[in-house]
C-alpha cells in the first residue's frame, strides 16, 4: 500500500493553472526528488501535502499511522535556548518518558508496590529501545555532519544567521527520523562537504522522502523516483535524475511528431471538404467531416517561460579593479590563518570557494566596505562601479509588489521598463503585481536580478545568486556572467555551477584555515 496517494489534484490562481487532474503516488521505498521551473508550484504542492494549503480540486491521502517530517524554514526560535537544547527537542516524547519514569520511582520509594515498578521497568525498556542515552550522540554526529558543531552547543539560536538558521531546523528534522521526509531546497545554505553527508544519509535513510531541490547534481545521488511539474501536469518517472530527464525529452519528441502528423491529416482532410462538400463525392466529404468532429484533438505543445540575463556594463580604462594586500578578515578576531592576497582583472571571473561559514559572505562584506579589516588592506580602482547579490531574501515590506519595489527604487523609469526587465526574468505579469512575500524563492531573487538589469556595472559581486534558481535561469544566469564585460567575485556552493571552464581564478578559503 502506499504511503500517499494523490488523485485529481488541481490548483489554480489567476493568471495560471498550477496542476490539473494531477496524480501520483509515494510508496515506502521511494527517495523521490521534485523538478519543475521557477513558479510552477513545487513549494505549493509541498504544502498541499502538509495540509498548510487546501488544493481546489482533488484528494491528498496519508496511509494512518505515518509520522511525516516537514523542513519549516519559519520554524520559531526561541532567545536563550542553546543549540544543544533546541536540538533536544526532536525527542521531546523521550524526555517526556523519562520524567514519567522519574516520578514513578518517587512514587515508588514512597509506597513500594510492584505495579509501579512493573510500570517503570516497561518505561525504562522503551527509553534503552529507541536510545535515549545515545541522544547526545546522535546530536553530535547531524550537528557535526551539517557544520553546526563549530558554532559550539552553547551558542544562542536567536543569534544564528539565516543559513545557521536553516541549518538547526534541518538538523531537528533528520534527528525526529519520521517515516516521511518532506524537504523544500534543504542544500541552500549548505557547503559542498555538508551536502555530500546530506546524500549519504538521505540514502541511508529507512523511509520514504520527497525532496524539492533545483540543485540536480544533488537530486541525481539521491532520487531513485522524479516527479516533474510542468505546465500543469505532474508526471512520475522511475530512475535518477538524468533518466527522467531523458524520459522526458523522449516524451517530449513523440508528443511533438504525434501533433505534427495529426495536424497535416486534419489540413489534408480540410482541404478535401472544402474541394468536394458541393460535388459529386459530397458524401465522402461528410463522412470526413464528422470523422473530423469526433477526433480527438492534441493541443498545441508548450513552452515554458525562459529567463534572460544581461548585466549593463559600464567601462572603465583600468586593467586592475581590485587588489588586496594582506588582508585578514573577521569580527573579533579572524576567520581564517592566512592574510588574502589576490587581485580582479578587469574581465576575470573570479570563484571564491570553502564550506558554509568560513568567512565566504564576510569576505564580500569586507570589500563592499560593510566590515573593517582585522588587518591589511585592499584597493578598489576610483572607476570601478559595482552591482551587489546579497543572498538574502529580504525586503524593505514584503507587502510591496516586485513593480512597487523596482519603482521605489528607480523613481524616474518608467513602469514599462520595469514590467519589461521582469518579464525577461521570467516574472509573469501577475507575479509583478502580487505581494513579494507571496512569490516563490526563485521569483524573489529574479526581482532582486532584474534590478540589477538597472545597474550598469564593471565589477560584480555575486554571493550565492543560484540558490532558488531552476535549471535553466541557472543556464541563463551563467551565460550572462560569461557574457559580462567586466570583473565578477561569486560565491556559489554549487559545484556544478562553475563548469566549463569559465572560472579564470579561485580563492579556495578552506586551504586558508
Amino acid at each position: 500500500m502506499s504511503l500517499l496517494t494523490v488523485n485529481n489534484l488541481g490548483q489554480h490562481f489567476v493568471d495560471k493553472t498550477l496542476y490539473e487532474d494531477a496524480n501520483f503516488v509515494l510508496n515506502k521505498e521511494d527517495h523521490m526528488g521534485v523538478t519543475g521551473q521557477n513558479g510552477v508550484g513545487k513549494s505549493t504542492l509541498i504544502k498541499i501535502l502538509t495540509g498548510e494549503i487546501l488544493p481546489d480540486d482533488g484528494q491528498v491521502k496519508w496511509q494512518s499511522r505515518v509520522s511525516v517530517g516537514y523542513l519549516d524554514q519559519y520554524a520559531k526560535l526561541t532567545p536563550g535556548v542553546t543549540i544543544r537544547d533546541f536540538l533536544r527537542t526532536a525527542f521531546a516524547p523521550l524526555y517526556q518518558q523519562e520524567k514519567e519514569l522519574t516520578k514513578l520511582y518517587m512514587q515508588y520509594g514512597d509506597n513500594g508496590t510492584n505495579e509501579l515498578l512493573q510500570k517503570a521497568g516497561k518505561i525504562q525498556t522503551y527509553l534503552e529501545e529507541h536510545n535515549f542515552y545515545g541522544i547526545d550522540t546522535e546530536i553530535e554526529r547531524v550537528a557535526a555532519g551539517l557544520g553546526l558543531a563549530d558554532l559550539g552547543y552553547d551558542h544562542d539560536v536567536a543569534k544564528l544567521s539565516g543559513g545557521q538558521r536553516s541549518k538547526i531546523i534541518l538538523a531537528k528534522l533528520l534527528l525526529q527520523n519520521p517515516d516521511v521526509l518532506l524537504l523544500d531546497e534543504p542544500t541552500n545554505y549548505l557547503d559542498v562537504t555538508h551536502i555530500d553527508w546530506l546524500v549519504d544519509y538521505l540514502n541511508d535513510f529507512s523511509g520514504a522522502f520527497i525532496v524539492v531541490s533545483h540543485d540536480y547534481d544533488f537530486l541525481d545521488r539521491i532520487a531513485n523516483c522524479i516527479i516533474d511539474v510542468d505546465l500543469g501536469t505532474i508526471t512520475r518517472y522511475t530512475g535518477t535524475l538524468k533518466q527522467a530527464m531523458r524520459q522526458k525529452e523522449a516524451n517530449k519528441e513523440t508528443y511533438l511528431k504525434a501533433y505534427t502528423n495529426q495536424q497535416r491529416k486534419i489540413s489534408k482532410t480540410e482541404a478535401y471538404i472544402r474541394k468536394n462538400k458541393a460535388g459529386t463525392r459530397s458524401k465522402s466529404a461528410k463522412s470526413r467531416e464528422r470523422q473530423l468532429a469526433r477526433m480527438d484533438i492534441l493541443n498545441p505543445p508548450k513552452e515554458n517561460r525562459h529567463a534572460h540575463f544581461e548585466f549593463p556594463y559600464v567601462a572603465t580604462a583600468s586593467n586592475l579593479l581590485l587588489q588586496t594586500q594582506d588582508l585578514v578578515i573577521g569580527y573579533n578576531e579572524p576567520l581564517v590563518k592566512k592574510a588574502f592576497n589576490f587581485s580582479i582583472g578587469g574581465k576575470e571571473k573570479v570563484a571564491i570557494t570553502g564550506f558554509n561559514g568560513i568567512g565566504k559572505s564576510t569576505l564580500l562584506k569586507t570589500l563592499l566596505g560593510q566590515l573593517n579589516p582585522l588587518a591589511g588592506s585592499f584597493e578598489i580602482v576610483t572607476t570601478a562601479k559595482i552591482a551587489y547579490f546579497k543572498q538574502d531574501l529580504i525586503w524593505p515590506n514584503n507587502n510591496m509588489t516586485p513593480l512597487q519595489y523596482l519603482q521605489e527604487e528607480f523613481e524616474r523609469k518608467r513602469p514599462k521598463e520595469l514590467r519589461g526587465a521582469l518579464a525577461r526574468l521570467g516574472v509573469t505579469a501577475q507575479q509583478a503585481m502580487s505581494p513579494l512575500k507571496k512569490l516563490s524563492g526563485g521569483e524573489q531573487e529574479k526581482v532582486k536580478l532584474a534590478k540589477m538589469q538597472f545597474e550598469p556595472a564593471n565589477l560584480l559581486f555575486l554571493d550565492e545568486p543560484t540558490n532558488h534558481l531552476d535549471r535553466d535561469s541557472k543556464d541563463a544566469l551563467r551565460k550572462a556572467i560569461i557574457n559580462f564585460a567586466g570583473g565578477v567575485i561569486i560565491v556559489s556552493h554549487e559545484r556544478d555551477f562553475f563548469q566549463g571552464n569559465w572560472i579564470d581564478k579561485t580563492i579556495d578559503i578552506e586551504t586558508m584555515k
